[in-house]
Protein backbone atom coordinates (compact mmCIF):
# COMPACT_ATOMS: atom_id res chain seq x y z
CA UNK A 1 0.00 0.00 0.00
CA UNK A 2 1.64 3.34 -1.08
CA UNK A 3 1.16 5.97 0.65
CA UNK A 4 1.58 9.91 -0.75
CA UNK A 5 3.09 12.48 1.58
CA UNK A 6 0.52 15.18 1.97
CA UNK A 7 1.87 18.63 1.95
CA UNK A 8 -0.88 20.92 3.61
CA UNK A 9 0.80 24.47 3.42
CA UNK A 10 2.63 24.38 6.35
CA UNK A 11 6.28 25.25 6.69
CA UNK A 12 7.30 21.92 8.10
CA UNK A 13 10.87 20.96 9.51
CA UNK A 14 10.72 18.56 7.08
CA UNK A 15 11.32 20.59 4.41
CA UNK A 16 14.98 21.91 5.84
CA UNK A 17 18.04 19.94 5.10
CA UNK A 18 19.39 18.04 7.34
CA UNK A 19 18.39 16.61 10.79
CA UNK A 20 20.37 15.44 14.07
CA UNK A 21 20.66 11.94 14.55
CA UNK A 22 22.15 12.00 17.42
CA UNK A 23 20.56 9.56 20.00
CA UNK A 24 19.23 12.14 23.11
CA UNK A 25 20.83 11.54 26.47
CA UNK A 26 19.33 10.57 29.78
CA UNK A 27 20.60 13.83 31.18
CA UNK A 28 17.77 15.62 28.80
CA UNK A 29 15.63 14.22 30.52
CA UNK A 30 16.37 15.21 34.07
CA UNK A 31 14.56 18.49 34.35
CA UNK A 32 10.78 19.39 34.99
CA UNK A 33 8.45 17.65 32.94
CA UNK A 34 7.12 20.44 31.38
CA UNK A 35 10.65 22.17 29.97
CA UNK A 36 11.54 18.36 29.10
CA UNK A 37 8.14 17.75 26.57
CA UNK A 38 8.44 21.86 24.90
CA UNK A 39 12.48 20.62 24.24
CA UNK A 40 11.13 17.17 22.88
CA UNK A 41 9.37 19.11 20.01
CA UNK A 42 10.99 18.38 16.83
CA UNK A 43 12.90 15.52 18.29
CA UNK A 44 12.16 11.82 16.23
CA UNK A 45 10.85 9.02 18.20
CA UNK A 46 12.49 6.24 15.89
CA UNK A 47 11.56 2.52 15.87
CA UNK A 48 13.33 -0.22 14.00
CA UNK A 49 10.72 -2.90 13.17
CA UNK A 50 11.72 -5.95 11.37
CA UNK A 51 14.74 -4.08 10.19
CA UNK A 52 13.21 -0.64 8.42
CA UNK A 53 13.58 2.23 10.07
CA UNK A 54 10.47 4.37 11.13
CA UNK A 55 10.26 7.56 12.51
CA UNK A 56 8.31 10.64 12.87
CA UNK A 57 8.88 14.33 14.44
CA UNK A 58 7.54 14.99 17.66
CA UNK A 59 5.05 17.92 17.22
CA UNK A 60 2.50 17.30 20.32
CA UNK A 61 3.21 16.31 23.76
CA UNK A 62 2.01 16.69 27.38
CA UNK A 63 3.64 17.10 30.59
CA UNK A 64 2.59 14.88 34.11
CA UNK A 65 3.88 15.24 37.17
CA UNK A 66 3.88 13.44 40.32
CA UNK A 67 1.48 12.42 43.25
CA UNK A 68 0.07 16.08 43.18
CA UNK A 69 -0.86 16.25 40.13
CA UNK A 70 -4.66 15.28 39.57
CA UNK A 71 -3.64 14.06 35.71
CA UNK A 72 -0.97 12.04 36.84
CA UNK A 73 -0.90 8.12 37.45
CA UNK A 74 0.99 8.47 41.07
CA UNK A 75 -2.21 10.93 41.87
CA UNK A 76 -4.54 8.39 44.16
CA UNK A 77 -1.96 5.71 44.83
CA UNK A 78 1.97 5.23 45.32
CA UNK A 79 1.63 1.42 44.86
CA UNK A 80 1.04 0.67 41.46
CA UNK A 81 3.58 -0.27 38.88
CA UNK A 82 3.29 3.59 37.24
CA UNK A 83 3.40 5.23 40.34
CA UNK A 84 6.90 3.89 41.11
CA UNK A 85 8.11 4.07 37.05
CA UNK A 86 6.98 7.79 36.92
CA UNK A 87 9.32 8.54 40.24
CA UNK A 88 11.84 6.20 38.99
CA UNK A 89 14.96 6.19 36.66
CA UNK A 90 14.63 9.06 34.11
CA UNK A 91 15.05 8.53 30.46
CA UNK A 92 12.42 5.43 30.35
CA UNK A 93 9.20 4.41 28.35
CA UNK A 94 6.10 4.35 30.38
CA UNK A 95 3.72 2.73 28.45
CA UNK A 96 0.20 1.95 29.51
CA UNK A 97 -2.86 1.16 28.11
CA UNK A 98 -6.65 3.17 27.46
CA UNK A 99 -9.65 2.03 25.90
CA UNK A 100 -7.47 -0.59 23.93
CA UNK A 101 -4.47 1.49 22.85
CA UNK A 102 -1.13 1.97 23.94
CA UNK A 103 0.53 5.20 25.18
CA UNK A 104 3.85 6.01 25.46
CA UNK A 105 5.50 8.42 27.72
CA UNK A 106 8.99 8.90 28.78
CA UNK A 107 9.95 9.39 32.39
CA UNK A 108 11.17 13.17 32.86
CA UNK A 109 11.53 14.83 36.23
CA UNK A 110 13.78 16.38 38.80
CA UNK A 111 15.56 14.47 41.47
CA UNK A 112 13.47 13.56 44.38
CA UNK A 113 10.03 14.08 42.14
CA UNK A 114 8.07 12.26 39.40
CA UNK A 115 6.91 13.21 36.27
CA UNK A 116 6.75 11.85 32.45
CA UNK A 117 5.76 13.48 28.81
CA UNK A 118 3.18 12.00 26.89
CA UNK A 119 3.65 11.60 23.34
CA UNK A 120 0.52 12.59 21.40
CA UNK A 121 1.63 12.76 17.96
CA UNK A 122 4.44 13.12 15.39
CA UNK A 123 4.67 13.88 11.51
CA UNK A 124 5.73 10.68 9.98
CA UNK A 125 9.32 10.84 8.52
CA UNK A 126 10.73 7.24 7.79
CA UNK A 127 9.08 3.87 6.82
CA UNK A 128 5.74 5.62 5.97
CA UNK A 129 4.51 2.95 3.92
CA UNK A 130 4.87 0.57 6.31
CA UNK A 131 3.27 2.71 9.33
CA UNK A 132 0.40 2.41 7.00
CA UNK A 133 0.64 -0.89 6.76
CA UNK A 134 0.42 -1.30 10.10
CA UNK A 135 -2.50 1.15 11.04
CA UNK A 136 -4.26 -0.07 8.23
CA UNK A 137 -4.86 3.15 7.02
CA UNK A 138 -3.95 5.36 3.75
CA UNK A 139 -4.95 8.87 4.74
CA UNK A 140 -1.07 10.24 5.79
CA UNK A 141 -3.09 13.16 7.61
CA UNK A 142 -4.76 10.62 10.64
CA UNK A 143 -1.81 8.48 10.53
CA UNK A 144 0.17 8.94 13.86
CA UNK A 145 -2.21 12.37 15.01
CA UNK A 146 -2.49 11.08 18.20
CA UNK A 147 -1.13 8.82 21.05
CA UNK A 148 -2.89 5.88 20.00
CA UNK A 149 -2.28 5.89 16.12
CA UNK A 150 1.23 6.90 16.58
CA UNK A 151 1.59 3.27 18.54
CA UNK A 152 0.30 1.39 16.04
CA UNK A 153 2.38 2.71 13.87
CA UNK A 154 5.32 1.86 15.25
CA UNK A 155 4.00 -1.26 16.33
CA UNK A 156 4.90 0.24 19.93
CA UNK A 157 3.62 -1.95 23.17
CA UNK A 158 3.79 -2.70 26.52
CA UNK A 159 7.22 -4.75 25.41
CA UNK A 160 8.50 -1.61 25.72
CA UNK A 161 7.64 -0.19 29.32
CA UNK A 162 10.80 0.87 31.11
CA UNK A 163 12.83 0.29 28.33
CA UNK A 164 15.93 3.29 28.25
CA UNK A 165 14.78 5.78 25.13
CA UNK A 166 18.39 6.97 25.46
CA UNK A 167 20.08 4.01 23.93
CA UNK A 168 19.37 1.91 20.50
CA UNK A 169 19.08 -1.60 22.11
CA UNK A 170 15.48 -2.08 21.95
CA UNK A 171 14.61 -0.59 18.44
CA UNK A 172 12.96 2.22 20.05
CA UNK A 173 14.77 5.39 21.01
CA UNK A 174 14.83 9.17 20.58
CA UNK A 175 16.92 11.31 18.70
CA UNK A 176 17.64 15.23 18.69
CA UNK A 177 15.84 15.77 15.19
CA UNK A 178 15.24 19.29 14.07
CA UNK A 179 14.85 22.72 16.02
CA UNK A 180 11.59 24.26 16.61
CA UNK A 181 11.74 27.98 16.81
CA UNK A 182 9.98 29.31 19.81
CA UNK A 183 7.43 31.06 18.31
CA UNK A 184 5.88 28.33 16.38
CA UNK A 185 5.35 26.20 19.66
CA UNK A 186 1.62 26.17 21.27
CA UNK A 187 0.46 25.71 24.62
CA UNK A 188 -3.04 24.62 25.92
CA UNK A 189 -4.39 22.30 28.58
CA UNK A 190 -4.15 18.86 28.77
CA UNK A 191 -6.70 16.60 26.56
CA UNK A 192 -8.73 14.31 27.89
CA UNK A 193 -8.23 14.96 31.72
CA UNK A 194 -10.90 15.81 34.33
CA UNK A 195 -9.26 17.26 36.67
CA UNK A 196 -6.33 19.91 35.38
CA UNK A 197 -3.45 21.95 37.12
CA UNK A 198 -4.30 25.84 36.07
CA UNK A 199 -0.64 25.91 34.18
CA UNK A 200 -1.51 24.64 30.09
CA UNK A 201 0.99 21.33 29.62
CA UNK A 202 0.23 20.55 26.50
CA UNK A 203 2.60 21.55 24.00
CA UNK A 204 1.91 21.36 20.26
CA UNK A 205 3.29 23.51 16.82
CA UNK A 206 1.52 25.53 15.50
CA UNK A 207 -0.36 24.90 12.30
CA UNK A 208 1.24 21.36 11.94
CA UNK A 209 -1.54 18.95 10.06
CA UNK A 210 -0.06 16.40 12.20
CA UNK A 211 -1.49 17.76 15.36
CA UNK A 212 -4.13 15.99 17.04
CA UNK A 213 -6.33 18.66 17.45
CA UNK A 214 -5.34 22.46 17.16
Amino acid sequence: MDVEVIHLGWCSPLDHQGYSRKVLAKSFYSEDPALVAERLLGALLVRVYRGVRLSGVIVEVEAYYGSWDPASRAYKSMRGDLARTLYGDVGLALVYGVHKQWLLNVVAHREGDGGAVLIRAIEPLEGIDLMAKLRGVRDLRSLTNGPGRLTRALAVDKSFHKKPLYEETYGLWIEEGFTIDESRIARSKRIGVSKDLDEPLRFYVKDNPYVSRI
